[in-house]
This record gives C-alpha cells, sequence and structure tokens, in this order.
C-alpha cells in the first residue's frame, strides 16, 4: 500500500531529534573530588570532540535525510523498511564516535577508527539504497511534479558516497589520521547541495554577462 510521507518524515525528525541531544549526556560534569576543575576540564577533551563530531555528523545527515524527503512524496513498505535502516545508523553514531575519541593516541585506535568508519560505509549503502529505490520509475514515489533534474544531480552526489567510504575504512589501517581527514570531507561535501557548484558558477558568470 502506498502512503503520504508526512508520517515518515515526522516520525525521522523525531529520532534526529533525539539522538542528536542525548549526545550531551556522554558529557560528564566535572565533581570537586576530582581535583582541580580546569584539569578535570581539559581531560575530557575527547568527550567534547566526540559531541561535536557526532553533532555535526547527524545535522548533515539529517539536512541530506530533508533533502530526499522533499523528492519523495509517497511510500510503501520497503521504503520503510530501509528508512529504518538508516535510523538505525544515525542512532548508532554516537557510540563508535565515542570509542574513537577515547582511544585516539592509544593502542586501540585503528580498531576504533575501522569502527568509526563501518558506520559511516553502512549509512552511505543505506542512503544510496533509499534513494535509488524511491528514484526507481518502477516504484513512482516520487512527488507527480518532481524535479527529475535535481533528483539526477542528488543522484550523481550519492553515486560514489559508498565507495569512498570504504576508501576511507581501508585507509584507517593504514593512517588513522588521513582517513579521519577524508571522512570529514566527505561530510562537508555532503553537508553542500548537489547543485551548490553549478549555483555559484551561474552566480559569476551573470555580471560578466551584464557586463557585455
Amino acid at each position: 500500500m502506498t502512503t503520504e510521507t508526512a508520517r515518515v518524515e515526522a516520525f525521522s525528525d523525531g529520532v534526529f531529534a533525539i539522538a542528536i541531544t542525548l549526545l550531551i549526556l556522554d558529557i560528564k560534569i566535572p565533581t570537586p573530588a576530582g581535583g582541580p576543575l580546569a584539569r578535570q576540564l581539559l581531560a575530557d577533551w575527547p568527550f567534547y570532540f566526540a559531541f561535536l563530531v557526532s553533532f555535526a555528523f547527524i545535522g548533515i545527515m539529517w539536512i541530506n535525510h530533508h533533502r530526499l524527503f522533499t523528492h519523495i512524496k509517497r511510500s510503501d513498505d520497503l521504503l520503510l523498511i530501509l528508512n529504518l535502516l538508516l535510523l538505525l545508523g544515525v542512532t548508532s553514531v554516537p557510540f563508535p564516535t565515542a570509542v574513537l575519541a577515547a582511544n585516539l593516541g592509544q593502542p586501540g585506535q585503528r580498531a576504533a577508527a575501522v569502527l568509526f568508519n563501518a558506520t559511516y560505509v553502512f549509512i552511505a549503502i543505506i542512503f544510496n539504497l533509499l534513494w535509488r529505490y524511491a528514484v526507481s520509475r518502477s516504484h513512482h514515489l516520487l512527488a507527480a511534479d518532481a524535479d527529475f533534474a535535481a533528483a539526477q544531480r542528488i543522484s550523481r552526489q550519492y553515486y560514489f558516497g559508498p565507495v569512498l567510504y570504504l576508501i576511507c575504512l581501508g585507509l584507517a589501517w593504514v593512517s588513522v589520521a588521513a582517513s579521519l581527514a577524508l571522512n570529514a570531507g566527505l561530510a562537508c561535501f555532503f553537508a553542500f547541495p548537489p547543485d551548490f557548484v553549478s549555483t555559484r558558477r551561474a552566480k559569476r558568470a551573470r555580471p560578466s554577462a551584464l557586463q557585455r
């Protein structure tokens, strides 16, 4: 049965909101018995790092989820399952991030980086499956007046996502720092809209055309 996506979006927004709100609970409040306050605050820097990374990455995933459902206006059982799998990945993000933050510079940092990157490989695959299923002409889940050019730009942006995150995963065995840097770069890439570059070029070309 095909239904509207309002409930899917509302439920998903609620999960994103809860996941991003609960992140702050991993940051422990210093106690007087623990020694000087400044030293305790500085010692907890890995938890601040984990909070900021998780907040940013979950926020970027929410932005992308919103972009997809700007075009997806109908749902079916498989779309619901794929969306739940995506939310599973979203809610798990704080754990591998906290593990990574706690093990940076320690003997276990490579294993922590593998866990961290494997989480994003899973999320990238599910994002692609959800979107590819929705845009498939045989399922007709896009809006009747959908902007197919915009949909194609999203498809192109997502196309190499799983492969690039797999590269991050493999790179973790060689260099944890390089793996995390590439992962952060991919997050920034997916934060921008698919037509960001073309829009910027059009804006730059417009004054030149006016001057002629």
